[in-house]
């Protein structure tokens, strides 16, 4: 019998983005799409592309995407963001793979990240191996708030074709998330123990390590061949790390 693909992917609020990622997907498999409470048309977009729907309350990053793969009948599973594509190339390469025999059970797929609507291949941003495909019970997403990885238990293959990250297309957008996400991440630091206590360390980790931190990827990492998207976005990768540990000195003072 052969093997079937699931495509699984969560949303909320995802129109602008949920039609390019499903006409990448088109025909490849079962889409599962898990909504936490869209108002737009991404609902309609979805069922409209044939999508298995399933609304449930937002349960953190990790837990979410962990909620669709159970929801997946495949045997093979392809997790995505609604912001990625899959390139004609990956799309061809999955396809004959879920096919085949593949010797592994799980496989990390390479990302490019587009910022401002300019790919990012220096700094650190490429090649980008996300963990994507695996075979049923073969890996799981961490069930973190943000930041969440995908594990596996065993050996890892590697894809060649690509995904296309359309991750900020607009500066307000990617403000916006960094001030979502260094919030997130400041309540992780708590959480772990981990929030600067001292002036030393508040000192280090909120002032000397996002600087340095830009120097290594822009500078040592070649990040300014990118441009002007580039250098914006290493600036603001930066800047959320600095707020990250602001926000987590100010949370761990109040507790």
């Amino acid at each position: 019998m052969p093997n079937t693909l699931s495509i699984v992917i969560i949303t909320l609020n995802e129109a602008a983005n949920l039609p390019r990622t499903l006409a990448g997907v088109q025909g490849m498999g079962e889409i599962v799409i898990v909504d936490s409470g869209s108002t737009d048309a991404t609902l309609q977009i979805a069922r409209a592309a044939g999508a298995r729907v399933f609304t449930e309350p937002w349960k953190g990053f990790g837990a979410q995407k962990n909620s669709a793969i159970n929801h997946a009948a495949g045997e093979w599973i392809l997790s995505l963001d609604a912001d990625e594509e899959v390139s004609p190339q990956l799309a061809r390469e999955i396809e004959a793979l879920v096919a085949g025999q593949p010797p592994y059970a799980a496989y990390r797929i390479p990302r490019l990240n587009y910022f401002l609507g300019r790919p990012l291949k220096h700094g650190g941003y490429w090649p980008d191996r996300k963990l994507r495909l695996f075979r049923r019970g073969a890996a799981r997403f961490q069930e973190r708030p943000v930041h969440e990885t995908m594990q596996s238990d065993g050996p890892v293959g590697q894809l060649h074709g690509h995904l296309i990250h359309h991750c900020y297309p607009t500066l307000e957008e990617y403000i916006d998330h960094i001030n979502r996400y260094s919030t997130l991440g400041a309540e992780m630091l708590v959480t772990s123990g981990r929030a600067p206590r001292s002036l030393p360390s508040f000192f280090w980790n909120a002032l000397v390590n996002p600087a340095a931190t830009f120097v290594y990827n822009y500078v040592c990492r070649l990040g300014f061949l990118d441009g002007r998207a580039g250098l914006l976005q290493h600036l603001n990768h930066s800047a959320y790390i600095h707020w990250k540990f602001v926000k987590a000195w100010r949370l761990g003072r109040r507790a």
